[in-house]
């Protein structure tokens, strides 16, 4: 997928602190940018599955786990 250009908007002295490091911008800034979506979309599964996860661990908490007498440990 080819890249696309932005626009950013650095505070200066992080800025001249970066470049005198040699850092590769582009690269943080996707880095970053993959994390907080990451984040976003794990924060936005588990809203929409809060119920079903609710709903598991009570049965959970009544009946147990459904292979525990074959567990190991």
């Amino acid at each position: 997928m080819p890249k696309g250009a932005t626009n950013q908007t650095i505070d200066p002295a992080l800025l001249g602190e970066a470049c005198s490091l040699n850092f590769n911008m582009s690269a943080i800034s996707g880095a970053s940018l993959r994390d907080v979506l990451h984040a976003r979309k794990a924060a936005e599964w588990l809203e929409e599955n809060r119920a079903a996860i609710q709903t598991s661990n009570e049965w959970v908490e009544k009946n147990g786990l459904p292979l525990q007498r074959y567990r190991q440990f």
